[in-house]
């Protein structure tokens, strides 16, 4: 039986950081699921559409990620149905500090209420990588700071192109 998870987020946009919990989620699971949303609680710089399409470009064109062992898709239900809608026993979560763990914890908690069967994994991105955040990137991004060591090509093209 093959081990499915599923990634969540916004992926608005996709950073290094994410990337780095994708590579470490890829050494536990045969199949990721990066599940993108577009909750109404957020102000999002790229549209769901353009958030696919950066992931697809960042993943499969620039980094080259098998198309085999990760899928990208959207979604707007509880993440645990997402689960069982792919039939995902795990959630993948990524820490960068401490603050990030009690939201986190609170979620998992909730997720593990809603749905028995369904573990949360928390991932570390490595060091280099736990300042990143999808926030810094566009603020960078929009005031013409270099974004090289934070996303890739496909992010800094979009990027750059939105805020023309």
């Amino acid at each position: 039986m093959s081990k499915i998870a599923i990634y969540p987020g916004t992926f608005d946009p996709i950073t290094l950081g994410h990337i780095d919990i994708i590579k470490k989620s890829l050494k536990i699971v045969d199949k990721l699921i990066v599940a993108t949303t577009d909750s109404s609680e957020k102000d999002y710089f790229f549209s769901l559409e353009d958030r696919i399409k950066i992931l697809e470009e960042s993943l499969f064109k620039d980094l080259k990620l098998s198309k085999k062992k990760i899928k990208i898709v959207s979604f707007d239900s509880l993440t645990v149905n997402l689960c069982k809608k792919y039939k995902a026993s795990i959630i993948v979560r990524g820490l960068r500090a401490v603050s990030d763990f009690e939201y986190e914890f609170q979620l998992a908690g909730m997720n593990k209420k809603l749905d028995k069967n369904i573990e949360t994994i928390f991932l570390m991105s490595d060091i280099e990588n736990e300042i990143i955040s999808s926030k810094f990137i566009k603020e960078i991004g929009k005031l013409k700071g270099s974004l090289k060591k934070f996303v890739t090509k496909s992010v800094i093209k979009a990027i750059n192109l939105k805020i023309q």
